[in-house]
């Protein structure tokens, strides 16, 4: 510094300088703020963790079922593979909970929109007495077979339970006797979703 100078005073920021820096912090704050609130609801508000509504089953093919179509023809369940088969097993006279699970077998596949064609329903006639035709026609498409009364000691917990099959034949799910309609539909869907085959 020469002699006799007097010492420079600092400059204050210009206009421009702080509007910069006012534009860089706003552009971090927006980049920022998604990365915290995700982290804020994953560790403050955790989702509970998706679960089936049906009960699962032990992966094993069920054994060869063989019966009868109301036109006399022969039913294999082998000729539904490569497709989601509801069962349901029940007398003819078909009381309150068999129309119930059929009702929800129904409105299930049909929650599956475009997919409800990989989806079929088969209702597993049991004992001598013939379904009524008021019953099928509100069930257009459901597979009705009369089987032997053996039949149901195949699948875990006798008859009164619906059950999911997969397109390879295994047993999936398990429903309960009186089941919830968007229950069984959501793990259609998540089923369906998943899946390469069937």
């Amino acid at each position: 510094m020469a002699e006799g100078s007097a010492p420079t005073e600092p400059r204050a920021p210009s206009p421009r300088t702080r509007s910069g820096k006012r534009t860089l912090l706003l552009i971090a704050a927006v980049t920022l703020t998604p990365v915290v609130a995700s982290y804020t609801a994953y560790y403050l508000f955790p989702r509970a963790p998706a679960a089936n509504y049906g009960a699962l089953m032990p992966t094993v093919p069920i054994p060869g079922i063989e019966g009868t179509r109301p036109d006399g023809s022969p039913f294999r369940l082998e000729d539904l593979r490569g497709r989601w088969v509801l069962v349901a097993h029940g007398g003819g006279d078909c009381d309150a909970g068999c129309e119930r699970k059929l009702y929800a077998t129904r409105q299930a596949r049909t929650m599956q929109g475009m997919e409800q064609d990989r989806i079929v329903r088969a209702w597993f006639v049991l004992g001598d007495t013939a379904p009524s035709a008021a019953l099928l026609a509100q069930h257009p498409g459901l597979v009705v077979v009369r089987v032997p009364e053996a039949v149901p000691a195949r699948f875990p917990g006798g008859a009164s339970p619906l059950y999911l099959i997969d397109p390879l034949g295994n047993l999936v799910l398990r429903y309960p006797d009186d089941p919830d309609i968007k229950g069984v539909a959501r793990d259609l869907t998540r089923l369906l979703r998943a899946s390469r085959i069937g």
